[in-house]
């Protein structure tokens, strides 16, 4: 599994890691067929709310990687959707327990969509509890990893939540969240795009199995050399990836490596400035032709500044143009059509990222199963106080 027996996986501590990554397209299959078997009950559901509202405030809300899943399926989202009942939003829940009154409005109805691997945060009990005590009209999904969690706990007997249950293997034993990331998107997604989403996941799917066969290849190629700094680039939705991505190598590889994220066009507005010799820059490039304009400008910029970076693309397609400008370049084989999106790309692209912090993390003698051993950070976040609302 990317080039390392699973002996090896297991001395090294890392066979929960690359296991988790390596399963997303098979526990991706799986739920879209649990979601096929809940289909009634989710229209239903959703169909409520359109009777009895003209219009919905959706906020996804989570922490960390949670709070990333709904940054990057927003934009997709609001761009698919022509229904006019639904908008959706992203607020993370540290943003909703710290500042409620600054994102919630009591009169306008609301649907609270929490993304938890373990449903035990206390960020994100106390979300569902502060967003309830204000809004008039509120309504919650759960799209959770654990059964067994507070938040899933919490829906029992409430006509007005929707519980969803990812595949248990989606509840990922390492502590990054890799495969919990990707089918919480893969189920939010189902659940509210008007697009044919099963063929979309499909498409995607089949990409990253692809991908999963080659990426090791890819990622050993690229830490042939080692890094202080990556940066992680895209635009729109991409460009919240980026954000997931950033936080996979600062996660995994215990702060050694500096991580961060940018839009594409934002980079040149300060951010640029951490950029050395010893940075890694990675590119998720658009597969929208207008999009991708400004992607490509950017590349091009970094590929002239001869500033000793290195820049890795991870791109829908082969673009001779692309490769040109690029030191390593990992590419899908995707053919253009209504199944493919950023979205069903980004799917796709964070895995490069996943098994580069992975291998990074091993690179520099630090277990990504438990990379924070001293208790420094913990899986699932302690001590936090919550205080009760005005």
């Amino acid at each position: 599994m990317f080039n390392l027996a699973e002996q090896d996986l297991e001395k090294l501590g890392a066979v929960h890691t690359a296991s988790e990554i390596d399963q997303q397209p098979h526990v991706w299959r799986k739920m879209l067929t649990t979601l096929a078997e809940q289909k009634d009950t989710h229209q239903r559901f959703i169909q409520q709310l359109k009777e009895k509202h003209a219009h919905v405030r959706v906020i996804f809300t989570g922490a960390g990687t949670s709070a990333f899943a709904g940054d990057t399926l927003t934009p997709e989202l609001n761009q698919s959707t022509t229904e006019s009942t639904f908008r959706f939003e992203s607020i993370a829940t540290t943003d909703i327990v710290s500042n409620p009154y600054a994102y919630l409005k009591a009169h306008v109805p609301t649907v609270l969509v929490s993304f938890a691997r373990s449903g035990n945060s206390p960020e994100s009990v106390a979300a569902v509890n502060v967003t309830e005590s204000i809004i008039d009209d509120f309504y919650q999904v759960v799209i959770t990893c654990n059964s067994e969690g507070q938040l899933a706990v919490n829906t029992k007997g409430d006509d007005k939540s929707l519980l969803i249950l990812t595949p248990p293997e989606a509840h990922d034993k390492s502590f990054a969240m890799t495969s919990s990331f990707t089918t919480m998107m893969v189920t939010a997604y189902s659940l509210f795009s008007e697009t044919e989403t099963e063929a979309v996941i499909e498409q995607s799917i089949k990409q990253a199995e692809q991908l999963l066969d080659v990426v090791g290849d890819y990622v050993d190629v690229v830490l042939e050399q080692s890094y202080e700094r990556m940066v992680f680039l895209g635009s729109g939705l991409l460009g919240q990836l980026a954000h997931e991505g950033a936080l996979k190598v600062l996660e995994l590889t215990a702060g050694k490596v500096a991580a961060t994220y940018e839009t594409s066009l934002g980079f040149r507005h300060g951010p640029k400035s951490i950029l050395n010799d010893q940075s890694l820059v990675v590119m998720f490039m658009s597969q929208d032709s207008y999009t991708r304009q400004y992607d490509r400008d950017l590349l091009n910029e970094l590929a002239n500044d001869n500033s000793g970076i290195k820049i890795a693309v991870v791109d829908y397609q082969h673009d001779d143009w692309v490769s040109e400008r690029a030191d390593f370049v990992i590419h899908l084989d995707v053919e253009k059509g209504p199944e493919v999106n950023d979205f069903s790309l980004a799917l796709v692209y964070i895995i490069f990222p996943q098994v580069l912090a992975m291998k990074n993390s091993l690179k520099l003698s630090i277990t990504p199963d438990n990379p924070s051993p001293s208790g420094l950070v913990n899986r699932v976040v302690q001590g936090v106080t919550i205080y009760p609302i005005n």
